[in-house]
C-alpha cells in the first residue's frame, strides 16, 4: 500500500483557522485521578464560561457581588489614589523596599542571564538568546491578611526581566461581620499602593481558583497570561498544580516555615519572636530550632512563654507551635547543619556568632540568612532577594523567585559548511543507530 503524508493544511485568513490550529496544538497527558474535584470543576467552568463563571465564584467565595467584569478591575488611578492616601511613612518604606528589590533583581539578570554566542573552530555559531515572557500573572494572597510585599517581590523582578505585561489579582472579601456589601469587598490601599509602585499593567479584585483560571485560560475581561506566580491558600495551591502546562508556574507553595541554628550567643527572646513569625501565618506553619545548648533552649522556651500572650495571634501562634513546632538539641553545630540539610527549610538563620564558620555546611535552603541581627522579617520585606521560596523540602531542588522565573531561554545553532561536515557525519552514525532515517538522510544531504 502506498504511503501518504498529509500534514494539515491551514491558511490564517480562513475563517476557522483558530479552531483548526488550537485542535492541531492541543495535547494533554492528564490523567483523571479523581482528586482535588471541585477545584477542577472550578477551573473547568471558568474555561468554558469565562467571566460569567468568575463573577459567580467571586460572588459565593468572596461574598463580593460584582454586575461585571469591570466592577472588579481596578484602575490605575485607583491603584494611583491608594498610594497617595497612605500616611508618609507607609509610602517612604513601600518606595525604599521597591528600590532594594529592583536593585538586587538588576544585579542578578546581570550574572549570566544574557544572550551570548560564540563561535567554535570551525566557524559554528553556538549560543542562546534569552527573551522575557510576554505576560504573567501574579497572585497575591488576601482574605485573612493583606500582602504589599508579595505585589514587590512578584511584580519587580518581572519588570526587571522585561516582561511587557504583568496582570495582578487579589481577593478582596466582603467582611465577616456583613459590613462590606456591594461591589468592594476590603481592598488593602497598602496592596493597591504597591502595585502603583510596582507598575502592575491590570488589576483584577478575583481570588481563588478562579484567578488562576481565568489567568491561565483568559477570559473575555482577563488575558490569558504565560505563567503565573506568587502564593496562595489550598485552592490556589491545587490550581495553579492543575493548570500547569497550560501556563507555567513558579512552584506549589506550602505552609510556611522556620529553622534557626542558634549556638546559644544570641539574645533568646529574638529567637522566639523569630520562631514567632512564621508560626503567626497559620496553624500549619512550622517553626524549629536546631542549638547544641540545652540551658539556651530552655531559655527560648521560657522567653516564648512570656511573649506570646502578648501577640495579637497568639492563638494561630500556639496552636502552629504546639502542632509542628520543634526545638531540638543537637550534639554539635555541625550536626545541627546535617540536620538543617534534610529539613530543606523555606527559611534558615544561623543565628551564631561566626555564621560564615557555618555557611558552607548548609546546602539546601531558600533563603539563609545570616547572624543574630538578620531576622527572617528583613527578607520578608525589603532586604532585597525575593521573599517567594521554595517550601515542604523543596529547597532541595528548587530556588527563590528571581528574573530567571520570567524570562526563556532559546538555543541558538548556526553551522558553517566546514562544521556541517564534521557534525553531518556524527549525526547520520547516531540516527541510524537509533533508526531515524530521515534524520540521518537531512544531514547526509549536506555533506560533499
Amino acid at each position: 500500500m502506498k504511503l501518504i503524508a498529509a500534514p494539515a493544511r491551514l491558511s490564517t485568513a480562513d475563517a476557522d483557522f483558530e479552531q483548526k490550529f488550537k485542535q492541531r496544538l492541543h495535547w494533554s497527558a492528564e490523567q483523571d485521578d479523581a482528586i482535588e474535584q471541585r477545584v477542577k470543576d472550578i477551573l473547568a467552568d471558568v474555561r468554558a464560561r469565562g467571566d460569567a463563571a468568575v463573577l459567580e465564584y467571586t460572588a459565593r467565595f468572596d461574598g463580593v457581588q460584582a454586575a461585571d467584569m469591570a466592577a472588579l478591575e481596578l484602575t490605575a488611578a485607583e491603584l494611583q489614589a491608594a498610594f497617595d492616601s497612605l500616611p508618609a511613612e507607609q509610602r517612604d518604606a513601600l518606595t525604599q523596599a521597591a528600590a532594594r528589590i529592583r536593585r538586587y533583581h538588576e544585579w542578578q539578570k546581570t550574572q549570566g542571564g544574557q544572550t551570548a554566542t560564540y563561535r567554535d573552530e570551525d566557524g559554528t555559531l553556538l549560543g542562546q538568546k534569552v527573551t522575557p515572557l510576554d505576560r504573567v500573572g501574579i497572585y497575591v494572597p488576601g482574605g485573612k491578611a493583606a500582602y504589599p510585599s508579595s505585589v514587590l517581590m512578584n511584580a519587580l523582578p518581572a519588570h526587571v526581566a522585561g516582561v511587557g505585561e504583568i496582570i495582578m489579582v487579589v481577593p478582596t472579601p466582603a467582611r465577616r461581620d456583613g459590613a462590606s456589601t456591594g461591589t468592594r469587598g476590603e481592598r488593602n490601599p497598602l496592596v493597591l499602593a504597591a502595585a502603583h509602585v510596582a507598575g502592575v499593567s491590570r488589576a483584577f479584585t478575583v481570588g481563588g481558583a478562579q484567578a488562576v483560571a481565568a489567568l491561565a485560560y483568559g477570559t473575555a475581561t482577563v488575558p490569558k497570561v504565560d505563567k503565573i506566580t506568587g502564593p496562595g491558600n489550598a485552592y490556589v495551591a491545587s490550581a495553579k498544580k492543575h493548570v500547569f502546562g497550560t501556563v507555567g508556574i513558579d512552584m506549589i507553595a506550602g505552609p510556611s516555615e522556620i529553622l534557626v541554628l542558634a549556638d546559644g550567643s544570641t539574645p533568646p527572646d529574638w529567637v522566639a519572636m523569630d520562631l514567632f513569625s512564621q508560626a503567626e501565618h497559620d496553624e500549619l506553619a512550622q517553626s524549629i530550632l536546631l542549638c547544641p545548648d540545652a540551658a539556651y533552649i530552655d531559655a527560648v522556651q521560657a522567653a516564648i512563654d512570656r511573649l506570646l500572650p502578648d501577640m495579637p495571634r497568639a492563638e494561630i501562634i500556639a496552636k502552629s507551635l504546639t502542632g509542628r513546632g520543634a526545638l531540638i538539641l543537637t550534639r554539635s553545630m555541625q550536626e545541627a547543619c546535617d540536620i538543617s540539610n534534610r529539613i530543606a527549610p523555606e527559611h534558615l538563620e544561623v543565628s551564631s556568632r561566626d555564621p560564615h564558620r557555618w555557611e558552607p555546611l548548609l546546602r539546601h535552603a531558600g533563603a539563609i540568612f545570616l547572624g543574630a541581627y538578620t531576622s527572617e522579617s528583613l527578607g520578608d520585606y525589603c532586604a532585597g532577594p525575593n521573599h517567594v521560596l521554595p517550601t515542604s523540602g523543596t529547597a532541595r531542588f528548587s530556588s527563590p523567585l528571581g528574573v530567571y522565573d520570567f524570562q526563556k531561554r532559546s538555543s541558538l545553532i548556526e553551522v558553517s559548511e566546514a562544521g556541517a561536515q564534521v557534525l553531518g557525519r556524527t549525526a547520520s552514525v547516531l540516527a541510524h543507530g537509533e533508526g531515524l532515517q530521515a534524520h540521518a538522510r537531512a544531514a547526509e544531504m549536506r555533506l560533499k
